[in-house]
């Protein structure tokens, strides 16, 4: 230990990462203690892990590679089976013919490395990475935290029906009789969606490949790959899955959507299924839509109290539109449900048109769109003007029609919620009068756009305290005096977060008024730059200054805003 620590430091010393005389100090106190002079100095912040990452890599002349800011392919992953990637501790990224190009964390382990190039037959090239970023790659592409009686039992439930009832794929109908007898199938469709819901997914893909069936769950935002079933048994388990779906078990060539009701546990949670037929067979895709989800606060949602104040004082108007922006996926259906939840009171009449409706609300009547019947967002929107409600959510504004009945709804004295697809607050404007809405009808109507991004969360079981980069801190244009009062954390990564040092995802917002002033502007028909500008002036914080806020508080990671915000330029 004493010499590698001895390479180490001179290279500590030669990168600028640490000087001489806190290399002397440093080496006396870990003789008093005992310990090694390198962990001293991480142990004491003196210098950080991706400092040691890069001495490593300079001195055998390796490049450093971030695995958490990369994709790797299946069929690179295929390289290394999983029991020799998590022996090892390494991860395949690139595979070229007979080279095989790895990650891992200590390049001078000599053993490692010659036994890679024997087990592989393939030639190794090296890469260095740090152990926290080997560790969650590891339990990203070859599977999380499940225990061994989990890997036991979902190997025994794979045993027996590989041996009893592989042909029950060409033996189903569509009345289930065949398949509701066929219980190790059962169990082993169960145990994909109980683990999912026990690790907090919000989505199961169920993907067939040329050699193998993919099972991946959505968790916090990311996709994690977890043990698969073997390929033979793809066509049973998606048969199970369609059937028990309401779908026609004997059509694969067009896309079927459905919903499953299934208990885990105490818990009775709905499924909403997509099938849809690829080239290696049906992909099913199956959103966990767990009710108690919808029960969030507005605090819940990520919101500080001088947002939440302004967001409050929007939603208790009693006419005009509130707008929800963001990408697929940034939480705007569920923010919305909290708004709803919140402002749910037996004098106020709410009516919803969705498509599809996910969750069912106590007290509201909730429509369900219907391409096939002629029921679309507009044909409902202007059908339910007769109901008298007070509040209207459309579910999206997608065209000039809904749009405009929106519009009209909210200048006869109706308070209207819906969402838009675009990238900031601003812009929500520049789309609804791209569509044909007239300018001076958006900026009558419009109240208040709120454009949204999701974030995770540090875990609070494992997060410490963490000194950001400087690339981070000009990303997120943090100055000195901010750092001073700033609680940087990040998660060491935990069974309790699967390894990713994050769990759970909050909110961060950008909220636009709308004044007298931007209704001037809209009215002229301004570009989306001036309007931002102005809003800018009104106050308005972008998604990154709300993100940088939070980073500050030590809620979330430079990392995670820079990822969710890195179209915002401001």
């Amino acid at each position: 230990m004493a010499e590698k620590d001895d390479y180490l430091i001179d290279l500590l010393v030669d990168l600028g990462f640490v000087d001489e005389d806190q290399v002397e100090q440093s080496r006396q106190e870990a003789e008093a203690a005992g310990v090694g002079v390198v962990d001293l100095m991480l142990a004491n912040k003196l210098i950080r892990p991706a400092d040691v990452t890069q001495a490593k890599a300079a001195h055998f002349g390796a490049e450093v590679v971030a695995l958490g800011g990369m994709q790797i392919e299946d069929d690179v992953i295929a390289a290394i089976p999983r029991h020799i990637a998590k022996k090892y501790r390494v991860i395949p990224v690139y595979l070229h013919d007979t080279t095989l190009t790895v990650a891992i964390a200590d390049p001078s382990d000599l053993a490692t490395i010659d036994s890679l190039t024997h087990l592989l037959n393939k030639e190794i090239v090296l890469q260095v990475a740090s152990e926290p970023e080997i560790e969650s790659a590891l339990n990203r592409y070859y599977g999380g935290q499940r225990s061994a009686a989990d890997d036991e039992r979902f190997k025994g439930v794979i045993e027996e029906l590989t041996r009893e009832h592989v042909e029950v794929a060409t033996t189903l109908t569509d009345d289930g009789s065949a398949v509701e007898a066929d219980a190790p199938l059962i169990k082993l469709v169960n145990s994909l969606i109980s683990d999912a819901f026990k690790l907090r997914a919000s989505d199961i893909h169920l993907e067939p490949l040329a050699k193998r069936f993919r099972v991946r769950y959505r968790i916090d935002g990311l996709l994690h790959e977890m043990k698969g079933p073997p390929k033979r048994l793809q066509a049973a388990i998606i048969s199970r899955l369609k059937i028990q779906s309401n779908m026609s078990i004997s059509e694969h060539r067009i896309p079927q959507d459905g919903r499953i009701q299934t208990q885990v546990g105490s818990k009775v949670i709905d499924l909403r299924v997509s099938c849809l037929p690829t080239t290696h067979g049906e992909s099913i895709v199956m959103r966990i839509l767990d009710k108690e989800g919808l029960r969030l606060g507005l605090p819940e949602l990520g919101f500080f109290t001088d947002d939440q104040q302004t967001f409050e004082r929007l939603i208790g108007l009693p006419d005009g539109i509130l707008l929800v922006t963001g990408p697929t996926g940034s939480g705007k259906t569920t923010t919305l449900y909290a708004v709803l939840h919140f402002i749910n009171r037996p004098d106020r009449k709410i009516i919803t048109v969705e498509d599809p409706v996910e969750y069912i609300l106590a007290g509201i009547n909730q429509v369900q769109v219907s391409e096939t019947v002629g029921l679309t967002f507009a044909a409902a929107l202007r059908s339910m003007l007769r109901q008298a409600p007070n509040v209207i959510m459309v579910g999206e504004i997608r065209d000039l029609e809904t749009a405009t009945i929106a519009v009209n709804a909210s200048l006869t004295g109706h308070l209207v919620f819906s969402t838009l697809h675009t990238n900031d607050a601003p812009s929500a404007v520049t789309r609804l009068i791209d569509i044909g809405v007239k300018p001076f009808l958006v900026a009558s109507s419009t109240r208040g756009i709120m454009a949204q991004r999701l974030v995770r969360k540090v875990c609070k079981r494992c997060g410490e305290p963490t000194t950001p980069t400087e690339q981070e801190l000009r990303a997120l244009n943090i100055d000195a005096s901010q750092v001073a009062e700033a609680k940087f954390m990040a998660g060491r990564g935990c069974p309790d977060c699967a390894g990713t040092g994050c769990r759970g995802r909050m909110g961060i917002f950008e909220m636009f008024i709308v004044d007298d002033e931007a209704r001037k502007l809209i009215y002229e028909k301004v570009p989306a730059s001036v309007l931002r500008n102005r809003a800018r002036e009104m106050g308005m914080r972008t998604l990154r200054e709300d993100g940088v806020r939070k980073v500050l508080a030590g809620l979330t990671t430079p990392e995670e805003v820079i990822r969710a915000t890195v179209g915002d330029v401001d």
